[in-house]
């Protein structure tokens, strides 16, 4: 494997939002940052509240819920393509990645926790992603939750029961803890306790925010709490995201007067380096803790915060959404694609297709993979027009082309852009993608035939 010495920098764009059962805002360009000069390489946003009344949330199940296809019918045209999303009751983590990184995530897996004790069912707790990305195993943990500020302690008996009982089928990081990098953000509800609401407002008004630091309950809480001091978060140089009047930027002015607080937050762990055998002890170190520090050292990964704020145009919610973009510095683990595939000849739907691909290493293929024919800026990995079975009981590491026919019945009549993307079931994503070629318009009658979408299963 070729090993490169210099490090990729990739930027993330991060959101998190409690949208207090609102449907969403007509234009999300300000929240996106979409006319920053740099376009981010990935996207995630993490909502709570999502509105999920029982038709609703049926309906959403079977289609893609109002917020999900705003983001997706907003990102696809700039070559974005939703990678996985999760949804629990109120809880919703969408993942976006330009497509050029597309074949390079990897064992894509969803999951999710239900808290609620001091909430309704389903109303409280985490939904997390995990990818590898160019090798790297990341995380991202979207969490809302208890309420009200007595429940400090309890907000973070949450969080540590979300860190314990969530798992992933995936021998380098079956566990949160486990990844090379985590995101934890949300709706965490910590307060701000002792000050009185003058003080606070005060210091609002007076953009002293530091003044109001050590009372938030997550940063006295660090100082306690291990599991928390692992975890990093940029200083809070905005203003507090809760409680604000709907469509205003007036913080609560009803009879309650709830203080505002810093509730909706955005850190990040990078995993501890692990230990040496010599600092260890030959007879404490295992196979997997040498392996690891090896890959560690051979290839590095850095991160930091460009921006930590909150967006005050928004006015939908009580909440103001907050926003943390990143640079993620990294040595490649991999860097090429695993499966090279390419359309043969004219594609139309008069005459029968032809698919080349040629795996270029070795991977666990499955005959559940499958060819999808995609039209260029398509929304995610659901959004094919067709798919044909590869019906390969094994890919071989070899630089033998592979054919692999489509009917002409199974061609869409109108035609455009597109590309074919290789589907990998075991690894959860696509490992190659075709340039993109023309499929042309038929005239006439034409009957598609009724598939049963390969990923129907899936939390894509």
């Amino acid at each position: 494997m070729t090993v490169f010495s210099f490090f990729h920098a990739h930027r993330l764009h991060m959101v998190t939002w409690n949208v207090a059962t609102a449907d969403p805002p007509d234009d999300v360009t300000s929240l996106l940052h979409l006319n920053s000069q740099k376009s981010p390489d990935l996207y995630v946003i993490g909502l709570q509240e999502v509105y999920s009344g029982p038709l609703r949330f049926v309906s959403d199940i079977v289609f893609d819920d109002p917020w999900s296809h705003l983001f997706m019918s907003t990102l696809a045209p700039r070559k974005y393509v939703k990678m996985s999303s999760i949804r629990m009751q109120g809880l919703l983590l969408l993942f976006f990645s330009k497509l050029e990184h597309v074949p390079f995530i990897r064992d894509i897996q969803a999951t999710y926790t239900r808290t609620g004790i001091f909430g309704y069912w389903g109303n409280k707790g985490g939904v997390s992603i995990h990818l590898s990305f160019y090798g790297h195993m990341l995380c991202f943990l979207n969490c809302h939750l208890t309420a009200h500020m007595k429940y400090a302690t309890e907000r973070v008996d949450e969080f540590e029961y979300i860190m314990d009982t969530q798992t992933f089928e995936c021998e380098k990081a079956p566990r949160i803890a486990d990844h090379r990098l985590v995101f934890w953000f949300g709706d965490l509800n910590f307060r701000i306790q002792d000050h009185g609401m003058h003080f606070v407002r005060t210091c609002i008004n007076n953009q002293t925010y530091n003044l109001l630091w050590s009372k938030d309950q997550l940063i006295m809480m660090k100082k306690k709490e291990q599991i928390l001091q692992e975890f990093e978060e940029g200083p809070l140089d905005f203003q507090p995201t809760y409680k604000f009047d709907l469509n205003s930027d007036t913080y609560d002015s009803s009879g309650k007067k709830r203080k505002p607080a810093w509730t909706d937050r955005i850190l990040w762990r990078l995993r501890p380096k692990s230990s040496t055998p010599d600092e260890q002890g030959e007879d404490t170190v295992d196979a997997k803790q040498v392996k690891q520090l090896e890959e560690d050292e051979k290839y590095p990964l850095k991160i930091r915060q460009d921006s930590y704020t909150s967006n005050m145009e928004y006015g939908i919610s009580d909440h103001k959404p907050v926003i943390g973009t990143f640079t993620l510095e990294l040595r490649k683990i991999f860097e090429i694609p695993l499966v090279r595939l390419q359309a043969e000849g004219d594609w139309s739907a008069d005459i029968d297709a032809m698919v080349h691909y040629t795996p270029l290493q070795p991977f666990p293929s499955s005959t559940w993979d499958w060819i999808g024919l995609y039209k260029v800026g398509f929304t995610s990995m659901t959004d094919y027009l067709t798919y044909t079975w590869v019906k390969d009981d094994e890919v071989a590491f070899s630089e033998e082309v592979i054919q692999v026919y489509v009917s002409k019945e199974e061609i869409p009549v109108r035609g455009g852009d597109c590309v074919l993307c290789y589907y990998s079931s075991v690894l959860r994503c696509i490992v190659g993608i075709s340039e993109p070629f023309k499929v042309g318009n038929t005239v006439g009658t034409h009957i598609l035939y009724a598939q049963i979408s390969p990923i129907m299963d899936m939390n894509l």
